[in-house]
């Protein structure tokens, strides 16, 4: 029996045969028997190479304590080293070197599916576990479950999910191709199946996952509680409108959705995700400058990890593009508060902390979905030509940015740990 693979190649035709869900659960390629999420996606590469390439410069693919720095030194923090098996988090280690207590790290769940999916830690162990979240961890999805367990707490990344038995789903077939035993097209082969592609796209099983819907993101991107049960990473909370996450995130040009997927670390994502203008009226010895900022995402302004931020730095030129006069002196957060858009994290007694520390959420600045906002400043008029907005964005706040320097190599030091502008506005006087 032919079964169809990722709306395009029969699964008979890559040797891959079995499921996902369970070490127990095989597979078959090239001969050698596996659990399918002991698959490499380099065997997806020879057919989908396109694919492939923009998933590998994805943080999807780089999202494990391997390759994500960021996510590395939390981890090693709240559990762990990535390269050892059987670490716990929250275990307590003792004098005489005995653990007690910790549970299975749940970050794993969303950072590294197929290792979680064994229960295990050892990240090199195998090329799928080192992966991230990989071709197989998507496309195996059958069912969405949520991320709240019926008897309360909370079933996150792999956890919120059935898996499918023998089958690799796609977003779906053409409707002319419906009912075809197999399509056989490959990426960039011809297919007289798929040419022209017209009409809408169906459901490869009516139980299946819809990838053109939030539940296949939402496992790991709803919302993450720190062991205090404190939000997180939030997205799902935040969304207010039925926007789907992949008509940004995974955008479909000629045909084919993109799977670099890009977020914060994708600076043509930052810059299609806000409107900046600015508006000048001189007046006398001053100049009234509006800065008009809008959030054009569904959701909050930044969003996903709670130590991301944005700030805004406005600044008067003189005729030669000299400063004369600028809004705050390096980051705004003291001069210039209402320039700096991120979430506050308080612990037991009120004060700013880290996120596993966090008992409760303090002010959130950030430009809420779709949310129009307006700053005003009134700058001296001598020698000024023209004024400039300038936006930029923060993986990190600047205290774990200072913190993280001396744990990371220099090299990684300017896109990781230094703002990255990526929107400008200007205007002449």
């Amino acid at each position: 029996m032919k079964r169809i693979v990722m709306g395009m190649v029969a699964l008979a035709a890559l040797g891959l045969m079995g499921g996902v869900g369970a070490p127990a659960q095989a597979a078959e390629i090239k001969g050698e028997a596996k659990a399918l999420n002991h698959i490499s996606a380099e065997e997806c590469k020879s057919c989908h190479k396109d694919i492939y390439e923009q998933w590998k410069g994805s943080m999807h693919a780089n999202s494990t304590a391997l390759n994500d720095p960021i996510h590395n030194a939390f981890y090693r923090q709240t559990v762990g080293d990535p390269l050892k098996e059987g670490e716990l988090a929250g275990a307590k280690k003792n004098e005489d070197g005995t653990v007690t207590g910790g549970s299975y790290p749940s970050c794993l769940n969303c950072h590294a599916p197929n290792a979680a999916i064994d229960g295990k830690t050892k990240l090199d162990t195998m090329a799928s576990y080192a992966e991230g979240v990989s071709c197989v961890v998507c496309h195996s999805l059958k069912s969405y479950k949520g991320i709240n367990k019926p008897e309360g707490g909370l079933q996150l990344g792999i956890k919120a999910y059935e898996f499918s038995g023998d089958t690799l789903q796609g977003p779906g077939l053409p409707a002319a191709a419906a009912g075809k035993d197999a399509i056989e097209g490959l990426d960039g082969i011809s297919n007289p199946h798929l040419e022209p592609v017209k009409g809408t796209y169906l459901p490869l099983d009516a139980k299946a996952v819809q990838f053109r819907t939030n539940d296949a993101c939402m496992g790991c991107h709803d919302k993450r509680n720190n062991g205090h049960g404190v939000p997180l990473c939030s997205t799902g909370d935040e969304v207010t409108s039925k926007v789907q996450c992949q008509s940004c995130h995974m955008s479909v040009t000629n045909g084919k959705s993109d799977h670099t997927m890009g977020g914060g670390h994708n600076m043509g994502m930052l810059r299609r995700s806000m409107v900046l203008s600015v508006d000048a009226v001189p007046a006398g010895d001053t100049i009234t400058t509006t800065v008009n900022m809008q959030n054009l995402q569904p959701h909050s302004m930044p969003t996903g990890a709670p130590f991301r931020n944005i700030f805004l730095k406005v600044s008067a030129l003189d005729k030669d593009g000299k400063v004369v006069w600028e809004s705050a002196k390096g980051h705004p957060m003291e001069d210039d508060p209402d320039a700096y858009l991120r979430l506050v994290l308080l612990d037991g007694d009120g004060k700013p902390t880290s996120p596993p520390m966090a008992k409760s959420r303090g002010a959130d600045t950030r430009l809420q979905p779709f949310e129009k906002r307006a700053l005003v400043y009134s700058i001296p008029a001598p020698g000024v030509a023209s004024i400039k907005a300038e936006l930029f964005y923060n993986l990190l706040w600047p205290n774990l940015q200072a913190a993280m320097k001396e744990k990371m190599p220099e090299k990684l030091h300017g896109p990781l740990l230094s703002p990255q502008s990526f929107m400008q506005a200007e205007t002449k006087l």
